[in-house]
């Protein structure tokens, strides 16, 4: 008679508490602070341009843009919150049209902002998500099925394992493959990277070689059933995924996840989690040059975040 628990019995759910509770929650105060947006270096540079004949200055148009996610405004709202903030500071600008604001986020350079230097060796955690442009909501989807009209966008995260900060990202179609996307990723990484964790749809020759090619270590799972093949270019690296395949057969697949800190690539699904709590699952613009503005735009809110606080959770059970 097998004297098994069950698996919910077996392994209880660990507890924790934060550590740092009153730290962390002067930080979710400050995130709805104005000046962390707008400030006297933006109002001085609102109306420097440089050429194309435009009446404000990218950080102007990137300063409204911001404020519209933060606080979910809709573009027109955006335009009225702007003017009665410039009105109540009697402040000597113009405030951009919504037709301009929608125009100029096109193509509209927005740099991430960067919590601290690193000082530890880097491990990246890598996964993607859906984000919604226009469909049916989860209630209806529940209740009488998913119809033709859903259209979705897909954000590939890189994520600092340790510090939370996004590094990288890319807004695809969502008939893009993540495994292609991987090697662009790690194209707007900057400085060395130890190590690489990703899943089964990160599972292939291509991928292992562009981790490889930046000196970091691939931890990457192989699918279920997977078996040692020689790579398919002699180019390719000999034996990194055969090697992984190898050990899994040799230990089990739990084992090696635990050996690998495989498990540290959940970190990823946690800034997902993030972005689409405080970001939101949606995206409002239909245009998909407007859509990589806004992911990037809620990837430099979260990071902004980041930078701020986070919670500090110790294990108590």
């Amino acid at each position: 008679m097998d004297n098994q628990l069950p698996a919910r019995f077996a392994s209880p759910k660990p507890k924790y508490r934060l550590s740092n509770w009153r730290e962390y929650n002067a930080a979710l105060v400050e995130r709805g602070s104005l000046t962390l947006w707008i400030d006297e270096a933006v109002i001085d540079r609102w109306h420097q341009v440089s050429g194309k004949g435009s009446l404000y200055h990218d950080d102007a148009i990137l300063c409204a843009l911001c404020l519209r996610q933060v606080f979910g405004l809709a573009l027109r709202q955006t335009q009225g919150f702007l003017r009665s903030l410039a009105s109540m500071l009697d402040l000597d600008v113009s405030i951009p049209h919504y037709s301009t604001l929608s125009r100029r986020a096109e193509g509209l350079e927005v740099c991430a902002q960067t919590v601290s230097p690193r000082t530890s060796p880097l491990c990246l955690v890598i996964d993607s998500t859906g984000l919604k442009v226009f469909g049916e909501g989860e209630w209806k989807v529940r209740a009488h099925g998913a119809g033709k009209r859903r259209v979705w966008r897909k954000l590939h995260l890189g994520v600092d394992a340790t510090s939370g900060e996004i590094l990288a990202h890319e807004l695809t179609m969502n008939n893009v493959h993540d495994g292609q996307i991987l090697p662009r990723l790690l194209d707007q990484m900057d400085g060395a990277i130890d190590q690489v964790c990703a899943d089964k749809a990160y599972d292939s020759f291509s991928c292992h070689r562009a981790v490889l090619d930046r000196h970091a270590r691939p931890v990457i799972e192989p699918r279920k059933g997977a078996s040692i093949l020689p790579p398919p270019k002699l180019k390719d690296p000999p034996l990194t995924r055969g090697r992984i395949v190898s050990r899994i057969h040799q230990i089990g697949r739990k084992a090696w996840k635990i050996e690998s800190n495989y498990h540290r690539r959940s970190l990823a699904e946690t800034a997902m989690f993030r972005f689409k709590t405080i970001i939101g699952p949606n995206l409002r613009n239909r245009n998909i040059e407007n859509q990589k503005t806004e992911a990037a735009i809620g990837v430099a809110i979260l990071n902004r975040f980041t930078a701020i606080g986070m919670p500090e959770a110790i294990r108590v059970g």
